[in-house]
Protein backbone atom coordinates (compact mmCIF):
# COMPACT_ATOMS: atom_id res chain seq x y z
CA UNK A 1 0.00 0.00 0.00
CA UNK A 2 1.08 3.25 -0.97
CA UNK A 3 0.16 7.11 0.14
CA UNK A 4 -1.14 7.39 -2.78
CA UNK A 5 -3.67 4.30 -1.88
CA UNK A 6 -4.71 6.06 1.45
CA UNK A 7 -6.30 9.19 -0.11
CA UNK A 8 -9.79 7.12 -1.14
CA UNK A 9 -9.41 5.74 2.00
CA UNK A 10 -10.11 9.17 3.77
CA UNK A 11 -13.79 8.91 4.36
CA UNK A 12 -13.10 5.36 6.13
CA UNK A 13 -10.60 6.91 8.26
CA UNK A 14 -12.13 9.99 9.26
CA UNK A 15 -14.89 7.62 10.58
CA UNK A 16 -12.18 5.21 12.47
CA UNK A 17 -10.30 8.09 14.03
CA UNK A 18 -13.55 9.93 15.06
CA UNK A 19 -14.45 6.54 17.26
CA UNK A 20 -10.77 6.92 18.50
CA UNK A 21 -10.90 10.32 19.63
CA UNK A 22 -13.95 9.47 21.40
CA UNK A 23 -12.63 6.93 22.99
CA UNK A 24 -9.81 8.81 24.54
CA UNK A 25 -11.83 12.13 25.15
CA UNK A 26 -14.13 10.05 27.66
CA UNK A 27 -11.28 8.39 29.28
CA UNK A 28 -10.23 11.79 30.27
CA UNK A 29 -13.92 13.76 30.68
CA UNK A 30 -17.24 12.50 29.79
CA UNK A 31 -19.45 14.54 28.13
CA UNK A 32 -22.37 13.83 25.93
CA UNK A 33 -22.42 16.99 24.35
CA UNK A 34 -19.18 16.31 22.66
CA UNK A 35 -19.60 12.65 21.85
CA UNK A 36 -22.46 13.39 20.01
CA UNK A 37 -21.66 16.45 17.98
CA UNK A 38 -18.25 14.73 17.74
CA UNK A 39 -19.95 11.27 16.28
CA UNK A 40 -21.95 14.14 13.99
CA UNK A 41 -19.35 16.24 12.71
CA UNK A 42 -17.08 12.77 11.80
CA UNK A 43 -20.02 11.46 9.73
CA UNK A 44 -20.43 14.83 8.17
CA UNK A 45 -16.82 15.33 7.05
CA UNK A 46 -16.81 11.18 6.12
CA UNK A 47 -19.60 11.85 3.14
CA UNK A 48 -18.15 14.90 2.02
CA UNK A 49 -14.93 13.44 1.60
CA UNK A 50 -16.61 10.73 -0.87
CA UNK A 51 -16.86 13.52 -3.33
CA UNK A 52 -13.09 14.03 -3.30
CA UNK A 53 -12.84 10.40 -4.49
CA UNK A 54 -12.15 10.63 -8.42
CA UNK A 55 -12.85 7.99 -10.70
CA UNK A 56 -12.42 4.19 -10.04
CA UNK A 57 -9.44 3.38 -7.03
CA UNK A 58 -8.44 -0.15 -6.38
CA UNK A 59 -6.74 -0.50 -3.02
CA UNK A 60 -4.63 -3.35 -2.98
CA UNK A 61 -7.17 -6.61 -3.81
CA UNK A 62 -9.33 -5.73 -0.94
CA UNK A 63 -11.12 -2.71 -1.75
CA UNK A 64 -12.12 -0.65 -4.42
CA UNK A 65 -13.59 2.89 -4.28
CA UNK A 66 -15.85 3.13 -7.40
CA UNK A 67 -18.92 5.27 -7.93
CA UNK A 68 -20.64 2.15 -6.70
CA UNK A 69 -19.24 1.98 -3.26
CA UNK A 70 -18.99 5.69 -2.78
CA UNK A 71 -23.41 5.88 -3.77
CA UNK A 72 -23.32 3.00 -0.98
CA UNK A 73 -21.07 4.71 1.45
CA UNK A 74 -23.03 7.71 1.19
CA UNK A 75 -25.96 6.00 1.69
CA UNK A 76 -24.87 4.27 4.65
CA UNK A 77 -23.48 7.52 6.11
CA UNK A 78 -26.44 9.32 5.56
CA UNK A 79 -28.24 6.94 7.40
CA UNK A 80 -25.81 6.52 10.34
CA UNK A 81 -25.98 10.46 11.17
CA UNK A 82 -30.07 9.93 10.95
CA UNK A 83 -29.45 7.16 13.91
CA UNK A 84 -27.26 9.03 16.03
CA UNK A 85 -29.67 12.45 16.44
CA UNK A 86 -32.32 10.31 17.02
CA UNK A 87 -30.24 8.32 19.77
CA UNK A 88 -29.11 11.36 21.32
CA UNK A 89 -32.92 12.54 22.86
CA UNK A 90 -34.27 8.92 23.21
CA UNK A 91 -30.81 7.87 25.52
CA UNK A 92 -30.85 10.70 28.19
CA UNK A 93 -32.29 9.04 31.54
CA UNK A 94 -31.81 5.48 30.00
CA UNK A 95 -28.02 5.43 30.84
CA UNK A 96 -25.49 7.17 33.16
CA UNK A 97 -22.92 6.61 30.18
CA UNK A 98 -23.64 7.56 26.66
CA UNK A 99 -21.03 8.00 25.10
CA UNK A 100 -19.68 4.50 24.14
CA UNK A 101 -22.89 4.10 22.25
CA UNK A 102 -21.71 7.10 19.62
CA UNK A 103 -18.42 4.93 19.45
CA UNK A 104 -20.15 1.49 18.64
CA UNK A 105 -22.26 3.71 16.44
CA UNK A 106 -19.16 4.64 14.06
CA UNK A 107 -17.23 1.57 14.26
CA UNK A 108 -20.81 -0.57 12.85
CA UNK A 109 -20.62 2.35 10.26
CA UNK A 110 -17.42 1.38 9.41
CA UNK A 111 -17.76 -2.11 8.94
CA UNK A 112 -20.78 -1.86 6.76
CA UNK A 113 -18.93 0.97 4.52
CA UNK A 114 -16.19 -1.57 4.49
CA UNK A 115 -18.73 -4.13 3.10
CA UNK A 116 -19.87 -1.80 0.34
CA UNK A 117 -15.97 -1.51 -0.61
CA UNK A 118 -15.02 -5.29 -0.64
CA UNK A 119 -13.91 -7.12 -3.31
CA UNK A 120 -12.22 -9.57 -1.45
CA UNK A 121 -13.45 -12.20 0.70
CA UNK A 122 -10.79 -11.66 3.64
CA UNK A 123 -12.13 -7.77 3.53
CA UNK A 124 -15.46 -8.85 3.10
CA UNK A 125 -14.86 -11.05 6.87
CA UNK A 126 -13.38 -8.52 8.65
CA UNK A 127 -16.15 -5.76 7.62
CA UNK A 128 -18.26 -8.01 8.38
CA UNK A 129 -17.21 -8.58 11.93
CA UNK A 130 -16.44 -4.88 12.68
CA UNK A 131 -20.22 -4.57 11.99
CA UNK A 132 -21.34 -7.66 13.81
CA UNK A 133 -19.34 -7.02 17.03
CA UNK A 134 -20.42 -3.43 17.64
CA UNK A 135 -24.01 -4.55 16.90
CA UNK A 136 -24.19 -6.80 20.12
CA UNK A 137 -23.53 -4.41 21.85
CA UNK A 138 -25.33 -1.86 20.47
CA UNK A 139 -28.47 -4.11 20.86
CA UNK A 140 -27.48 -4.01 24.52
CA UNK A 141 -26.90 -1.34 25.27
CA UNK A 142 -29.54 -0.44 27.69
CA UNK A 143 -29.59 -3.11 29.69
CA UNK A 144 -32.87 -3.86 30.66
CA UNK A 145 -33.80 -7.59 30.28
CA UNK A 146 -35.29 -7.52 26.36
CA UNK A 147 -32.02 -5.55 25.65
CA UNK A 148 -29.99 -8.21 26.71
CA UNK A 149 -32.52 -11.17 25.25
CA UNK A 150 -32.19 -9.80 22.30
CA UNK A 151 -27.89 -9.13 22.25
CA UNK A 152 -27.42 -12.84 23.18
CA UNK A 153 -29.80 -13.45 20.75
CA UNK A 154 -28.22 -12.02 17.71
CA UNK A 155 -24.74 -12.77 19.63
CA UNK A 156 -25.21 -16.73 19.27
CA UNK A 157 -27.44 -16.58 15.48
CA UNK A 158 -24.61 -13.70 14.11
CA UNK A 159 -21.72 -16.39 15.39
CA UNK A 160 -23.22 -19.26 14.04
CA UNK A 161 -23.76 -17.51 10.69
CA UNK A 162 -19.69 -16.36 10.22
CA UNK A 163 -19.61 -20.38 11.15
CA UNK A 164 -21.24 -21.36 7.73
CA UNK A 165 -19.27 -18.35 5.79
CA UNK A 166 -16.57 -18.85 6.71
CA UNK A 167 -16.29 -22.44 6.17
CA UNK A 168 -17.96 -21.50 3.01
CA UNK A 169 -14.73 -18.92 2.02
CA UNK A 170 -12.60 -21.99 2.20
CA UNK A 171 -14.51 -24.46 0.04
CA UNK A 172 -14.59 -21.54 -2.59
CA UNK A 173 -10.98 -20.88 -2.16
CA UNK A 174 -9.95 -24.52 -2.34
CA UNK A 175 -11.62 -24.90 -5.30
CA UNK A 176 -10.77 -21.38 -7.09
CA UNK A 177 -6.91 -20.70 -5.40
CA UNK A 178 -8.32 -16.85 -4.82
CA UNK A 179 -10.43 -14.81 -3.11
CA UNK A 180 -10.78 -12.28 -4.83
CA UNK A 181 -14.39 -11.17 -6.28
CA UNK A 182 -13.23 -10.89 -9.85
CA UNK A 183 -10.23 -13.52 -10.27
CA UNK A 184 -13.01 -16.14 -8.85
CA UNK A 185 -15.23 -15.96 -11.77
CA UNK A 186 -11.98 -17.18 -14.03
CA UNK A 187 -11.05 -19.79 -11.60
CA UNK A 188 -14.57 -21.18 -11.38
CA UNK A 189 -14.29 -21.52 -15.27
CA UNK A 190 -11.18 -23.36 -15.04
CA UNK A 191 -10.87 -27.06 -16.24
CA UNK A 192 -10.40 -29.78 -13.38
CA UNK A 193 -12.87 -27.69 -10.65
CA UNK A 194 -15.31 -29.82 -8.74
CA UNK A 195 -18.73 -28.40 -9.34
CA UNK A 196 -20.43 -29.99 -6.06
CA UNK A 197 -18.22 -28.46 -4.12
CA UNK A 198 -18.15 -25.32 -5.97
CA UNK A 199 -22.20 -25.21 -5.06
CA UNK A 200 -21.85 -26.38 -1.44
CA UNK A 201 -19.19 -23.35 -0.96
CA UNK A 202 -21.75 -21.29 -2.41
CA UNK A 203 -24.67 -22.81 -0.44
CA UNK A 204 -22.97 -21.76 2.84
CA UNK A 205 -21.66 -18.07 1.55
CA UNK A 206 -25.56 -17.53 0.91
CA UNK A 207 -26.43 -18.97 4.48
CA UNK A 208 -24.11 -16.92 6.25
CA UNK A 209 -25.61 -14.01 4.13
CA UNK A 210 -28.72 -15.34 5.09
CA UNK A 211 -28.26 -14.98 8.66
CA UNK A 212 -27.56 -11.09 8.24
CA UNK A 213 -30.20 -9.97 6.11
CA UNK A 214 -32.56 -11.72 7.79
CA UNK A 215 -34.52 -13.38 5.13
CA UNK A 216 -36.37 -16.99 5.20
CA UNK A 217 -35.79 -19.32 6.40
CA UNK A 218 -32.89 -17.53 8.41
CA UNK A 219 -35.08 -15.06 9.61
CA UNK A 220 -36.00 -16.16 13.12
CA UNK A 221 -33.96 -13.81 15.31
CA UNK A 222 -35.45 -10.85 13.21
CA UNK A 223 -38.98 -9.67 15.44
CA UNK A 224 -36.80 -10.64 18.77
CA UNK A 225 -34.12 -8.30 18.12
CA UNK A 226 -36.11 -6.04 16.54
CA UNK A 227 -38.14 -6.20 19.52
CA UNK A 228 -35.99 -5.89 22.34
CA UNK A 229 -33.14 -3.72 20.71
CA UNK A 230 -33.74 0.27 21.40
CA UNK A 231 -35.89 2.01 18.62
CA UNK A 232 -33.00 3.73 17.09
CA UNK A 233 -30.80 0.54 17.35
CA UNK A 234 -33.93 -1.08 15.69
CA UNK A 235 -33.69 1.37 12.91
CA UNK A 236 -29.75 1.00 12.42
CA UNK A 237 -30.27 -2.47 11.80
CA UNK A 238 -32.89 -2.48 9.55
CA UNK A 239 -31.13 0.05 7.63
CA UNK A 240 -27.28 0.37 7.40
CA UNK A 241 -26.19 -3.54 8.60
CA UNK A 242 -28.43 -5.55 5.88
CA UNK A 243 -27.67 -1.82 2.96
CA UNK A 244 -23.62 -2.90 3.63
CA UNK A 245 -23.98 -6.52 3.10
CA UNK A 246 -26.63 -6.79 0.19
CA UNK A 247 -24.21 -4.24 -1.49
CA UNK A 248 -21.38 -7.02 -1.38
CA UNK A 249 -23.64 -9.56 -2.37
CA UNK A 250 -24.64 -8.02 -5.38
CA UNK A 251 -21.12 -7.18 -6.24
CA UNK A 252 -20.50 -10.51 -5.65
CA UNK A 253 -22.61 -12.57 -7.61
CA UNK A 254 -22.77 -9.86 -10.72
CA UNK A 255 -19.07 -11.25 -10.88
CA UNK A 256 -19.11 -14.57 -10.73
CA UNK A 257 -22.34 -14.71 -12.66
CA UNK A 258 -25.30 -16.55 -10.47
CA UNK A 259 -27.17 -17.28 -13.33
CA UNK A 260 -24.36 -19.85 -15.15
CA UNK A 261 -25.50 -22.05 -12.17
CA UNK A 262 -29.16 -23.33 -11.95
CA UNK A 263 -29.51 -24.93 -8.65
CA UNK A 264 -28.16 -21.71 -6.87
CA UNK A 265 -30.22 -19.48 -8.90
CA UNK A 266 -33.35 -22.10 -7.47
CA UNK A 267 -32.47 -21.59 -4.28
CA UNK A 268 -32.07 -18.09 -4.14
CA UNK A 269 -35.19 -17.75 -5.87
CA UNK A 270 -36.67 -20.36 -3.41
CA UNK A 271 -35.50 -17.60 -0.53
CA UNK A 272 -37.57 -14.81 -2.54
CA UNK A 273 -40.86 -16.18 -2.26
CA UNK A 274 -39.87 -18.01 1.31
CA UNK A 275 -39.32 -14.40 2.52
CA UNK A 276 -42.68 -12.67 0.63
CA UNK A 277 -44.83 -15.42 2.60
CA UNK A 278 -43.15 -15.55 5.89
CA UNK A 279 -42.42 -12.19 6.37
CA UNK A 280 -46.53 -10.61 5.28
CA UNK A 281 -48.33 -13.88 6.49
CA UNK A 282 -46.31 -13.79 9.95
CA UNK A 283 -46.78 -9.88 10.22
CA UNK A 284 -50.46 -10.30 10.54
CA UNK A 285 -50.83 -12.07 13.51
CA UNK A 286 -48.54 -9.33 15.41
CA UNK A 287 -49.47 -6.77 17.99
CA UNK A 288 -46.25 -5.22 18.38
CA UNK A 289 -45.13 -2.60 16.07
CA UNK A 290 -41.46 -3.53 15.71
CA UNK A 291 -41.86 -6.95 15.08
CA UNK A 292 -44.50 -6.08 12.26
CA UNK A 293 -41.82 -3.75 10.84
CA UNK A 294 -39.28 -6.50 11.43
CA UNK A 295 -41.28 -9.53 9.38
CA UNK A 296 -42.19 -6.44 7.29
CA UNK A 297 -38.65 -6.16 6.33
CA UNK A 298 -38.15 -9.87 5.71
CA UNK A 299 -40.70 -9.28 3.19
CA UNK A 300 -39.09 -6.41 1.64
CA UNK A 301 -35.57 -8.08 1.31
CA UNK A 302 -37.52 -11.07 -0.47
CA UNK A 303 -38.88 -8.47 -2.98
CA UNK A 304 -34.88 -7.43 -3.41
CA UNK A 305 -34.09 -10.62 -4.27
CA UNK A 306 -36.44 -10.79 -7.14
CA UNK A 307 -34.83 -7.73 -8.84
CA UNK A 308 -31.01 -9.14 -7.49
CA UNK A 309 -32.44 -12.88 -9.46
CA UNK A 310 -32.92 -10.04 -12.89
CA UNK A 311 -30.35 -9.90 -15.36
CA UNK A 312 -28.93 -6.67 -17.12
CA UNK A 313 -27.96 -3.03 -15.55
CA UNK A 314 -31.96 -2.96 -14.74
CA UNK A 315 -30.54 -5.20 -11.81
CA UNK A 316 -28.66 -2.65 -9.93
CA UNK A 317 -30.96 0.38 -11.06
CA UNK A 318 -33.70 -1.75 -8.93
CA UNK A 319 -31.98 -3.02 -6.36
CA UNK A 320 -30.25 0.76 -5.63
CA UNK A 321 -33.45 2.32 -5.90
CA UNK A 322 -35.04 0.42 -3.35
CA UNK A 323 -32.67 0.78 -1.17
CA UNK A 324 -32.85 3.78 -0.48
CA UNK A 325 -36.63 4.63 -0.49
CA UNK A 326 -36.25 1.49 1.78
CA UNK A 327 -33.60 3.25 3.94
CA UNK A 328 -36.12 6.36 3.84
CA UNK A 329 -39.14 4.77 4.69
CA UNK A 330 -37.49 2.16 8.06
CA UNK A 331 -36.22 5.37 9.05
CA UNK A 332 -38.68 7.40 8.96
CA UNK A 333 -40.90 4.64 10.78
CA UNK A 334 -38.61 3.74 13.42
CA UNK A 335 -37.81 7.15 13.86
CA UNK A 336 -41.82 8.26 15.17
CA UNK A 337 -41.16 4.98 17.44
CA UNK A 338 -38.27 6.61 19.04
CA UNK A 339 -39.75 9.83 19.07
CA UNK A 340 -43.11 8.62 21.08
CA UNK A 341 -41.29 5.95 23.30
CA UNK A 342 -40.74 7.20 27.11
CA UNK A 343 -38.00 5.80 29.47
CA UNK A 344 -39.61 3.25 30.84
CA UNK A 345 -40.14 1.10 27.20
CA UNK A 346 -40.56 1.62 23.84
CA UNK A 347 -43.80 2.83 22.13
CA UNK A 348 -44.08 -0.74 20.42
CA UNK A 349 -47.91 -2.08 21.20
CA UNK A 350 -50.11 -1.32 18.59
CA UNK A 351 -52.56 0.49 21.19
CA UNK A 352 -49.71 2.87 22.33
CA UNK A 353 -50.57 4.48 18.86
CA UNK A 354 -54.79 4.38 18.88
CA UNK A 355 -55.82 7.86 17.87
CA UNK A 356 -52.49 9.52 17.75
CA UNK A 357 -53.82 12.00 14.81
CA UNK A 358 -55.64 13.37 17.80
CA UNK A 359 -52.81 14.84 19.94
CA UNK A 360 -50.33 14.70 17.11
CA UNK A 361 -51.78 15.05 13.95
CA UNK A 362 -48.68 15.70 12.42
CA UNK A 363 -46.54 12.31 13.75
CA UNK A 364 -49.78 10.80 12.53
CA UNK A 365 -49.22 11.84 9.18
CA UNK A 366 -45.80 11.30 9.01
CA UNK A 367 -46.38 7.71 9.98
CA UNK A 368 -49.26 7.06 7.74
CA UNK A 369 -47.00 8.15 4.95
CA UNK A 370 -44.20 5.62 5.80
CA UNK A 371 -46.33 2.56 6.04
CA UNK A 372 -48.04 3.98 2.61
CA UNK A 373 -44.63 3.72 1.33
CA UNK A 374 -44.01 0.77 2.53
CA UNK A 375 -47.27 -0.49 1.54
CA UNK A 376 -45.69 0.51 -2.36
CA UNK A 377 -49.16 3.36 -2.56
CA UNK A 378 -48.50 5.66 -5.71
CA UNK A 379 -47.04 9.35 -4.89
CA UNK A 380 -44.16 7.52 -2.65
CA UNK A 381 -40.98 6.48 -2.97
CA UNK A 382 -41.90 2.82 -1.85
CA UNK A 383 -44.07 2.99 -5.20
CA UNK A 384 -41.18 3.90 -7.72
CA UNK A 385 -38.86 1.23 -5.88
CA UNK A 386 -41.68 -1.66 -6.71
CA UNK A 387 -42.27 -0.20 -9.81
CA UNK A 388 -38.43 -0.72 -10.88
CA UNK A 389 -38.11 -4.32 -9.11
CA UNK A 390 -41.45 -5.56 -11.25
CA UNK A 391 -39.86 -3.59 -14.45
CA UNK A 392 -36.77 -5.57 -13.52
CA UNK A 393 -38.66 -9.08 -13.05
CA UNK A 394 -40.79 -8.88 -16.35
CA UNK A 395 -37.61 -8.03 -18.33
CA UNK A 396 -35.71 -11.04 -17.45
CA UNK A 397 -39.09 -12.83 -17.72
CA UNK A 398 -39.22 -13.99 -13.86
CA UNK A 399 -42.59 -14.18 -14.26
CA UNK A 400 -43.70 -16.51 -11.29
CA UNK A 401 -41.49 -14.25 -8.69
CA UNK A 402 -43.41 -10.98 -10.05
CA UNK A 403 -46.50 -12.78 -9.56
CA UNK A 404 -45.77 -13.76 -6.19
CA UNK A 405 -44.25 -10.29 -5.40
CA UNK A 406 -48.20 -9.00 -6.57
CA UNK A 407 -49.79 -11.48 -4.25
CA UNK A 408 -47.88 -10.37 -1.47
CA UNK A 409 -47.85 -6.51 -1.82
CA UNK A 410 -51.49 -7.13 -1.35
CA UNK A 411 -50.92 -9.03 1.75
CA UNK A 412 -48.80 -7.02 2.92
CA UNK A 413 -51.31 -3.82 2.47
CA UNK A 414 -54.03 -5.03 4.94
CA UNK A 415 -51.76 -4.68 7.95
CA UNK A 416 -50.37 -1.48 7.36
CA UNK A 417 -53.68 -0.47 6.71
CA UNK A 418 -54.92 -1.84 10.64
CA UNK A 419 -52.10 0.36 11.89
CA UNK A 420 -53.17 3.52 9.70
CA UNK A 421 -56.65 2.52 11.21
CA UNK A 422 -55.56 2.65 14.86
CA UNK A 423 -53.74 5.93 14.26
CA UNK A 424 -56.76 7.58 13.25
CA UNK A 425 -59.15 5.85 15.55
CA UNK A 426 -60.73 7.55 18.87
CA UNK A 427 -57.82 7.98 21.24
CA UNK A 428 -57.13 5.43 23.80
CA UNK A 429 -55.37 6.05 27.18
CA UNK A 430 -51.68 5.33 26.61
CA UNK A 431 -48.57 6.28 29.02
CA UNK A 432 -46.49 5.95 26.08
CA UNK A 433 -47.85 8.26 23.21
CA UNK A 434 -48.82 10.44 25.75
CA UNK A 435 -45.31 12.14 26.09
CA UNK A 436 -45.55 15.23 27.38
CA UNK A 437 -43.30 17.13 24.58
CA UNK A 438 -40.99 15.60 21.47
CA UNK A 439 -37.60 16.39 20.88
CA UNK A 440 -37.38 19.35 18.21
CA UNK A 441 -33.90 17.84 16.58
CA UNK A 442 -36.07 14.28 15.89
CA UNK A 443 -39.16 16.37 14.52
CA UNK A 444 -36.83 18.55 11.85
CA UNK A 445 -35.56 14.47 11.04
CA UNK A 446 -38.78 13.24 10.59
CA UNK A 447 -40.35 15.81 8.11
CA UNK A 448 -36.89 15.68 5.96
CA UNK A 449 -37.39 12.23 5.56
CA UNK A 450 -41.09 12.64 4.52
CA UNK A 451 -40.28 15.17 2.28
CA UNK A 452 -37.58 12.89 0.60
CA UNK A 453 -40.06 10.38 0.40
CA UNK A 454 -42.64 12.45 -1.27
CA UNK A 455 -39.96 13.63 -3.68
CA UNK A 456 -38.75 10.89 -4.90
CA UNK A 457 -42.32 9.30 -5.40
CA UNK A 458 -43.39 12.22 -7.52
CA UNK A 459 -39.75 13.18 -8.92
CA UNK A 460 -37.32 10.17 -9.00
CA UNK A 461 -35.43 11.24 -12.07
CA UNK A 462 -32.53 12.68 -10.59
CA UNK A 463 -31.85 9.70 -8.46
CA UNK A 464 -32.40 7.30 -10.93
CA UNK A 465 -29.98 9.28 -13.19
CA UNK A 466 -27.38 9.10 -10.79
CA UNK A 467 -28.18 5.29 -10.35
CA UNK A 468 -27.92 4.83 -14.40
CA UNK A 469 -24.76 6.99 -14.20
CA UNK A 470 -23.18 4.61 -11.59
CA UNK A 471 -24.39 1.14 -12.93
CA UNK A 472 -22.49 2.09 -16.73
CA UNK A 473 -18.81 2.38 -14.24
CA UNK A 474 -19.78 -0.65 -12.19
Amino acid sequence: MTLNDLAPLIPLMVIAVSSVIIMLGIAFYRSRAFSGLLTLAGIAVAFITLFGVQGTRQVTSLLILDDYALFYIGLILAASFVVALLSSDYLEGRRENIEEFYILLLLSTLGSSVLAASTHFVSFFIGLEILSVSLYALIAYTRNELNIEAGVKYLVLAAASSAFLLFGIALLYGETGTMEFSRMSSGISAQGINKGMLLTGFALVLTGVGFKLAVAPFHMWTPDVYEGAPAPVTAFVATVSKGGVFALLLRYFIQVDMHAYPSLFGAVAFIAVASMFAGNLLALLQKNIKRILAYSSIAHLGYLLVAFLAGGVMRVTAVTFYLVAYFITTLGAFGVVTMLSGKERDADAVEDYQGLFRHRPWLALIFSAMLFSLAGIPLTAGFIGKFYIVAAGAGSALWLLVIMLVINSAIGLYYYLRIIVVLYAQPGHSEVSAVSSLPLTGSLVLVLLTVLLLWLGVYPEPLIEMIHRMTMRF
